[in-house]
């Protein structure tokens, strides 16, 4: 009804009295106070905001059972996982700071909670409930796979907090987050052969990840030719024989004595961190368009702008900064990007069934670079 919260303080019955005390003295009243209450709750400023969807299957079935707490799992990317209470009005942005209070993270900045339904893995804009979104997911879900026979396909989702926006990402600055978050989450990226890096860097890194696998466990030297796909890129697996690989990670691990299983991850994220492609999201896509690139090619999309990369020699062909970045669209099958002035611009057309997630992403990214361009200017303006 447009009203806004009272400041004044109020006794904890006080409203609730004032509400039903007269309703249940008089009968004809009950009806009326009840259209009253949900006409006082339609389109009034209460501090979250409303809701904008109905409530999710889990918020029903915690009424159901005469309870109004929900704990939700939520898993990391160090294959651990903690259940959370979630409450009707919880929206992702406190979600994420219970997360990080909880982990002791030094801070919640360019972490996203991600929701895995059916065969898409999407990110919860921080300003939406978080039931809200999760409803409107599962109800998009079923609209584009209909009920079979009648039967409605039951969608289960899982919940993921990993790091999102890696700008201000620094390795050493917060250990907890290097240890449960930015060594697992960059660790599978390295290994399928996306970033370019020397024999010598594959080496050190090979050693780092088998001390934080078993630390100060060398029975496992000989195993090591059957684990090449957990320590080496994928791509360069052949360029050794099994036995040179084993040989030559040993001599490195040697020269590592000592080091903890923590202090490994961190060497192992300082050796990456120098590339021009640490943290970022890698995707592999065919292009339509510049025939001077590879048809198939791998776009980075990082701190540093959008990366086009040849997948053979990983050479980054060219960075496009996020300021040269004017237009970009995507769809189930494409995901189109436009570089300069709109109109004598150049345009890259790629086909990707990803493109939803290339989308968010340079949208976030973008966002996150103008709100900091904003602080500055204030910050000057101030001065």
């Amino acid at each position: 009804m447009g009203d806004y919260p009272s400041k004044r303080t109020r006794s904890v019955n006080e409203l609730t009295d004032q509400i039903f005390e007269g309703a249940l003295k008089a009968e004809p009243l009950k009806d009326e106070i009840y259209c009253q209450t949900l006409k006082q709750l339609t389109d009034n400023h209460i501090k979250n905001g409303s809701r904008k969807y109905p409530p999710h299957l889990v918020e029903v079935e915690a009424i159901q059972h005469k309870t109004t707490q929900i704990f939700h799992k939520v898993y990391f990317p160090d294959d651990t996982d903690e259940a959370f209470e979630v409450e009707s009005s919880t929206k992702a942005k406190d979600f994420c700071q219970n997360i990080s209070n909880r982990l002791l993270l030094k801070s919640s900045e360019g972490f996203s909670l991600f929701v895995k339904i059916s065969d898409k893995v999407i990110s919860v804009p921080e300003g939406d409930f978080f039931f809200d979104f999760v409803r409107h997911l599962t109800d998009w879900i079923k609209k584009a796979r209909p009920a079979k026979d009648g039967i409605v396909p039951s969608l289960t989702y899982q919940v993921f907090f990993m790091k999102k926006l890696w700008t201000n990402t620094s390795p050493g600055k917060d250990s907890m987050a290097d240890s449960i978050f930015h060594y697992y989450q960059e660790l599978p990226k390295y290994l399928r052969g996306y970033h370019k890096c020397t024999r010598e860097e594959v080496l050190q890194l090979a050693a780092l990840i088998y001390r934080v696998k078993f630390e100060d466990d060398k029975s496992y030297f000989p195993s090591i030719p059957k684990l090449l796909k957990e320590l080496v890129p994928q791509d360069l697996i052949r360029q050794l024989s099994p036995d040179d690989w084993k040989r030559s990670i040993v001599a490195y691990y040697n020269k590592h004595a000592g080091k903890t299983r923590e202090e490994a991850k961190l060497a192992f994220l300082k050796i990456i961190f120098k590339w021009p492609t640490f943290g970022s999201a890698f995707f592999e896509v065919k292009q339509t368009t510049e025939p001077n690139y590879p048809e198939i090619l791998l776009i980075a999309i990082n701190k540093h702008g959008v990366s086009l990369i040849d997948p053979k020699t990983k050479d980054i062909l060219i960075t496009h900064p996020f300021t040269k970045i004017s237009n970009w669209s995507s769809g189930n099958t494409y995901f189109h990007i436009t570089i300069g002035n709109l109109v004598r611009g150049s345009k890259l057309l790629c086909e990707t069934s990803l493109g939803y997630k290339m989308d968010d992403l340079l949208t976030s990214y973008i966002s996150q670079m103008l709100t900091a361009m904003s602080k500055q200017r204030n910050a000057k303006g101030s001065k």
